[in-house]
């Protein structure tokens, strides 16, 4: 699978993300799909990886970056359960 995600990412023109990131993106995929709609999970992870390279545009790290929009994906996950 790391080989896999390797190659794809120099395929796409992007560094690979390392184990953490991967646990972690793979978690709030996973809560988006059981805890708001399935089929919205690309949809969603999609748009954490533009929130991610707008702030790493504005100057952030890229962890920093990807653990900051990831805290918002959170947010909106729960928000929804709150409705």
């Amino acid at each position: 699978m790391e080989d896999w995600l390797n190659t794809a990412a120099g395929d796409l023109g992007v560094d690979p993300i390392d184990d953490d990131m991967q646990e972690h993106l793979l978690g709030v995929a996973r809560d988006v799909a059981h805890g708001v709609e399935r089929k919205l999970t690309p949809i969603a992870t999609y748009m954490l990886g533009e929130a991610v390279q707008r702030r790493v545009s504005g100057g952030e790290t890229r962890a920093s970056a990807f653990s900051s929009a990831l805290a918002d994906l959170e947010r909106a996950i729960a928000s929804d359960h709150d409705a």
